[in-house]
């Protein structure tokens, strides 16, 4: 498999596709040595099982794994950092992972409790956990999905799993874009395996899964992120990070007619058939998602609370209650924080003269409290 390439394959036995993805990768030839410490890095965001198109699907990991000790490497571990306000333990439960660990003996190493290492990151310092560090070849396994502020997220955002909290959270002070890119610049990925089963159109938590049942293998995320943003209907200007990795040195964004591979291949008898990329409705809800932000006041606000309070907002204006709010009335984000103003929700606004507390506070109690303050007018 050539950098400048990208293989597909499509179908519904996700661990034996993702093996034969592999296969035909040879990814066996890009590893140094059979004692190489290898590091799986899915994206376990939340306590939310992959059907709800939010985190990566244990049968994918589950193939990954079994490829590679089926060729004679065993130094394997699994890592990755829930955002903020989930706990990383539970959603290694939750989404499979800690029945993967046991099955194959492949530890979880949980970078919510790990030391950080203080690293030059193409000239900004980053904090990044030194387990992530210690890994010597790196197969980072994403979900290709929407996401409310960086419109989509997969290769290059995925890394985020690998900062302490306290990094992520001024990632969000620094804009999200530039951070990422150079995070990418600082930690080398040297595979990538990406879920595209069900991704979320809109929202990294997912809830909104919109199947296409493909798997996809990459070398270079900067075309990997690319070709994802083709996929969602944005362009690469749309993802600022993408364009910033280019310029750092992380990859190249130039897709060459051929370097999509769609593999043909067997399983039970019956060839794959591959689906529409473009589901109907997508244009549709871009556009109410952009609506909804205007209605939002947003300074660095982390990724948990600004997604739940659009959620909220999908549900108000179901009910008809959205048109009762003024446009960039609530306010939200660590930009807020020891300033006053009339509405504002998480903890960073609770200067305000009405505040949904929380950090994050969950969509429902957004819900409540913004459904309590709009009934009013």
């Amino acid at each position: 498999m050539k950098k400048w390439q990208i293989y597909k394959i499509y179908g519904t036995d996700y661990r034996e596709m993702t093996k034969e993805l592999l296969k035909r990768a040879k990814l066996k030839k890009r590893i140094p040595h059979k004692n190489c410490r290898i590091g799986i890095k899915p994206n376990l965001i939340s306590p939310t099982e992959a059907c709800y198109g939010a985190t990566t699907h244990p049968e994918i990991v589950a193939g990954i794994i079994e490829y590679l000790q089926e060729r004679g490497f065993f130094n394997l571990v699994m890592l990755e950092g829930s955002w903020i306000g989930a706990r990383t333990s539970e959603a290694v439960k939750v989404c499979g992972y800690e029945s993967l660990s046991q099955r194959y003996g492949v530890p979880f190493i949980d970078t919510q409790q790990d030391e950080a290492v203080r690293c030059d990151c193409a000239g900004m310092p980053i904090e990044i956990c030194r387990s992530a560090r210690e890994v010597e070849f790196l197969i980072n396994v994403p979900v290709l999905k929407g996401h409310c502020q960086t419109n989509m997220t997969c290769a290059l955002k995925n890394l985020k799993g690998l900062i302490p909290n306290s990094e992520k959270s001024r990632f969000h002070t620094l804009g999200l874009h530039e951070p990422i890119a150079h995070l990418a610049a600082g930690l080398t990925q040297h595979f990538i395996v990406v879920d595209h089963i069900c991704g979320d159109l809109e929202f990294e938590e997912g809830g909104n899964p919109v199947t296409t049942n493909c798997v996809m293998a990459a070398r270079d995320p900067v075309l990997c992120d690319t070709y994802g943003c083709r996929l969602l209907g944005f362009r690469k200007k749309d993802v600022p990070y993408i364009g910033i990795a280019e310029r750092l040195g992380v990859g190249a964004s130039r897709l060459k007619k051929e370097a999509i591979l769609e593999l043909e291949w067997n399983s039970a008898g019956e060839k794959k058939k591959q689906p529409k990329e473009k589901p109907s409705g997508k244009q549709r809800k871009k556009e109410q998602l952009k609506n909804l932000k205007t209605l939002v006041q947003e300074s660095k606000a982390c990724s948990a609370c600004y997604s739940n309070l659009m959620n909220a907002l999908l549900r108000l204006e179901q009910e008809g209650m959205t048109r009762n709010i003024e446009k960039g009335s609530i306010c939200i984000g660590q930009g807020f924080r020891k300033k006053t103003g009339k509405l504002g929700v998480g903890s960073c606004t609770k200067n305000f003269d009405r505040c949904q507390k929380g950090c994050p506070p969950s969509a429902e109690k957004i819900y409540s409290f913004l459904n309590k303050e709009y009934q009013k007018v």
